[in-house]
């Protein structure tokens, strides 16, 4: 930590193969799934690569790398289209079903991926059995956390001044009564 070593040079390298593999994976299910790949979903992959590696760089090596980015272009692209198409929520930058799956996913996968075994740096005396474990109690205790703590501050929100705005202010539009600005001119 805090040094250019090869720790750092490993971390840097899976965070790129994860992207990278996370970008294919999406643009191959997408070419599979709807006959071509879109751009904006290759880049939405490389996100979900780059999501689902992060609680594992620095702990796992290039295979741990490459295994997270395909299962995070996968996971992540039918965890998109569920909460799209099946929950119907707009979720416009698709941030829970790629940042906050994917992360989950990363998390549970460190305690596979980081055994030596699979080029990791190891795993301390545990099993992998008992480090995802770990990581899933992890997982599960930070979704609590932050649910529990979302809700309360959006109740105290909503108690002193209110999470949405009037019908009126939003028929007439958001730029203009919050930002008095226009965000198209209608020609």
């Amino acid at each position: 930590a805090l040094t250019a070593d090869g720790s750092a040079g490993m971390a840097i390298a899976v965070t790129h193969i994860a992207a990278a593999a996370g970008s294919l994976t999406w643009m191959t299910i997408e070419w599979l799934r709807f006959g071509k790949p879109s751009v904006l979903g290759i880049v939405t992959g490389m996100v979900a690569g780059l999501g689902t590696i992060t609680p594992a760089s620095g702990f796992v090596g290039p295979i741990g790398g490459l295994v997270i980015g395909v299962v995070a272009g996968a996971v992540c692209f039918y965890a998109t289209q569920y909460i799209k198409r099946g929950l119907k929520i707009d979720d416009s930058l698709d941030v829970f079903p790629v940042h906050g799956v994917g992360g989950c996913v990363g998390s549970i996968l460190t305690g596979v991926f980081a055994a030596e075994s699979f080029g990791g740096l190891g795993l301390s005396g545990v099993s992998i059995a008992d480090q995802v474990g770990v990581q899933a109690l992890a997982v599960a205790v930070t979704l609590a956390w932050s649910g529990v703590f979302s809700y309360l501050i959006l109740k105290f929100i909503d108690a002193t001044m209110g999470v949405r705005v009037s019908e009126d202010e939003e028929v007439q539009g958001l730029d203009i009564v919050l930002h008095e600005e226009t965000g198209y001119h209608n020609l």
